[in-house]
């Protein structure tokens, strides 16, 4: 039977992998958990995954050219997440080792905090809550309504796409910026990346964090926005220059921000950032419900499953240089 190490720590094994997906894979794989406590380094996941072909690892335990050094038993790097940059695919092909990635199914999960994030923004409701648990009377302010609002997309795949809907079926005008992208959807008019910094209400960034897209939210980005508008980001912390959001929000340049991710650690938001009163912050969670986390679970129960059987998994990305294949082949 094949040994699949898991690499996630009690917490995130529950909440980001779930009993019912370690049950299935226990269905035709011998699985060993992590039970350090501690998230891996290069040498206590070789450590820890002596014997295991298959690793199965959550977003925060990388895979450096030192581990895949070190992993004589490994056949198959599976992420339980879209996002493999920390992982050296060159490294793993050199060593014969397949890397695979989970897809997203966080769509709605993250759609859905977006609009609750714009509601807050624009109906003032962590500050009225806050004023209240203080003792306060909270002061009243006007709000905005997002019905005839603009939403702004910057970036449209399938977070974006699902967002748009939701904005459209809000009574809101969409426009979204994708470079590497056509949109035909109906209702959402695809514009440029100035256009929709200086027409919508709502900036929401969901682009792909790339070394194209690093910093994409710079001082001049910031500077196109209106100053009535509030900014987004649900993507990842890489996309935003934070000094330069820091120093807008400071010149009230902009209206406020709310964000679920950031530099700090985990892509969280940065405690500098998110103690700030215009500034809504949750803890990377937009994909933490039971059905976003299972889907990428259960992505790498199935790849695991394909493995076992002799095939090539969904996700992989260098099928071409996993000669280890055949180990679990014979």
């Amino acid at each position: 039977m094949a040994k699949v190490f898991l690499t996630h720590v009690p917490e995130m094994l529950e909440n980001y992998y779930g009993a019912r997906a370690v049950s299935a894979l226990r269905e035709f794989a011998d699985v060993a958990l992590n039970t350090t406590g501690r998230v891996l380094d290069a040498r206590g996941l070789a450590v820890e995954a002596q014997g295991c072909e298959i690793i199965i690892s959550d977003r925060q335990t990388p895979g450096p050219a030192e581990f895949f050094e070190k992993a004589r038993d490994a056949v198959a790097f599976l992420r339980c997440a879209v996002d493999i940059r920390n992982v050296d695919v060159e490294a793993a092909s050199r060593n014969g080792i397949l890397v695979a990635r989970a897809t997203p199914g966080f769509d709605a999960s993250v759609a859905e905090l977006a609009v609750g994030m714009m509601v807050d923004l624009a109906r003032h409701m962590t500050v009225s809550t806050i004023e209240y648990r203080g003792g306060a009377d909270a002061s009243v302010q006007m709000g905005r309504q997002l019905k005839g609002s603009t939403l702004g997309i910057i970036g449209y795949g399938v977070i974006g796409e699902y967002l748009a809907r939701l904005g459209l079926a809000l009574g809101m005008r969409v426009m979204a910026y994708d470079p590497k992208k056509k949109i035909g959807d109906v209702g959402v008019l695809q514009a440029s990346f100035d256009e929709v910094l200086s027409n919508a209400d709502f900036v929401t960034c969901l682009a792909v964090a790339t070394a194209e897209t690093e910093n994409l939210m710079n001082e001049a980005a910031f500077a196109r926005m209106r100053r009535d508008a509030f900014f987004l980001n649900l993507s990842r912390g890489n996309l935003v220059d934070e000094a330069a959001l820091e120093q807008a929000l400071d010149d009230k340049r902009i209206a406020g921000a709310a964000m679920d991710v950031g530099r700090a650690p985990d892509q969280k938001p940065s405690l500098r950032l998110a103690r700030r009163a215009d500034v809504i912050a949750t803890p990377h969670i937009a994909g933490l419900t039971p059905s976003a986390i299972e889907h990428q679970a259960f992505d790498t129960v199935e790849q695991a499953r394909a493995l076992v059987a002799g095939d090539v998994p969904s996700g992989a990305v260098n099928v071409e240089k996993a000669t280890r294949l055949l180990r679990l082949r014979s």
